[in-house]
């Protein structure tokens, strides 16, 4: 098969031709349509996941056909049409017995803890418990998109958050996590102030549903913006960038007895930021992460794709091969696209 190969973290990924994959007794082998590129892909190609061996193939959020099973599987067929969260449970430890599989102790992470799906074809341990079905309904660059970012945005909203109606909800930054949440908060009728230092993302942002939109470029103040245009702080709070000051800002502008959700990565030097425990205590603020979504909840959220309530495949604003998708994995963090990207050519 094609790959993606990094040999070696920072060092420029090749493309390659390495072994298709077999299934383990209890696994899946699938063909990937598409797969979209993601932040946690490059701080994982920079080192920052301490799961990743190497070599390495990338990529984590994937939508395809199943194409060989192994003799435990059960639940699955040749010919499925599926996707997968980017964080699969084992099945059988504490945390999946209990539904919780996200937190699972045993953890599977395509391109992570094993090789990912920057390839034609990528393995999937424990399909029973991991695998999600496509209606024939939803094309795969859609499905793609939700694997991680669009998924993550939906537990952190509706599931950890617990938005409802008339709510202010501050979501700060607007890549593709973010630019979800302001799009699933909306659909269930909250008020949302998107926060981003780009106009280009802040106008997306409006386009799928911000009431009300801060540039923390140009903004003296940002926490006293959020508070003010929200009479008084927001009810939830959402770092969707992972960053010292996202994280701050985010905890600082909620009102009395506010959540604060925390959805982007703090990795590397940034992984213990400063945070305003006084105003934690003072006003009873939550504190809660957000780590991806169980395969069992996806129904909910594809029933409100379905119905038209939610409309993921606005955010994917770029398609591009795999040979690309060197250079669009390299260039992350100092080239950030608007919306989602997703590699649809494998050829």
């Amino acid at each position: 098969m094609r790959a993606v190969l990094y040999r070696g973290f920072k060092e420029t990924p090749r493309i390659e031709s390495l072994a298709d994959p077999t299934p383990e007794l209890d696994g899946v082998v699938i063909q990937v349509e598409a797969t979209g590129i993601c932040r946690s892909d490059w701080h994982g190609w920079m080192g920052h996941d301490p799961d990743i061996r190497l070599p390495h193939v990338p990529g984590h959020e994937f939508a395809g056909v199943v194409v060989a099973i192994g003799s435990r599987v059960r639940r699955w067929n040749v010919g499925d049409r599926v996707t997968v969260p980017f964080v699969c449970g084992c099945g059988s430890c504490a945390q999946c017995a209990s539904g919780q599989q996200q937190i699972c102790d045993r953890q599977f992470q395509p391109g992570f803890t094993h090789w990912g799906c920057f390839a034609e074809y990528v393995a999937i341990d424990y399909a029973d418990a991991n695998l999600v079905r496509l209606g024939d309904e939803m094309d795969f660059v859609t499905a793609a998109s939700l694997g991680c970012r669009f998924a993550t945005a939906f537990r952190a909203i509706v599931h950890q958050a617990k938005v409802s109606a008339g709510q202010w909800v501050a979501v700060h930054g607007c890549g593709g996590v973010g630019l979800s949440a302001v799009m699933i908060a909306n659909a269930l009728g909250a008020n949302v102030i998107a926060i981003d230092i780009g106009d280009d993302k802040l106008d997306l942002a409006r386009s799928v549903g911000a009431a009300e939109t801060i540039n923390a470029s140009t903004t003296a103040d940002v926490v006293s913006t959020v508070i003010q245009i929200s009479q008084g702080g927001a009810a939830i709070s959402v770092d969707a960038l992972g960053s010292p000051t996202t994280c701050f800002n985010s905890i600082h502008c909620l009102r009395k007895q506010g959540k604060h959700i925390q959805v982007g990565l703090l990795l590397a030097d940034d992984k213990h930021p400063s945070v305003p425990m006084d105003k934690v205590i003072s006003h009873e603020l939550e504190i809660l992460g957000s780590h991806g979504m169980q395969a069992h909840r996806y129904p909910e959220m594809l029933a409100m794709i379905r119905s038209g309530k939610l409309q993921p495949e606005k955010l994917v604003t770029k398609m591009i091969n795999l040979d690309e998708s060197v250079r669009a994995l390299t260039s992350l963090n100092s080239h950030l696209d608007i919306g989602v990207t997703v590699i649809n050519d494998f050829g």
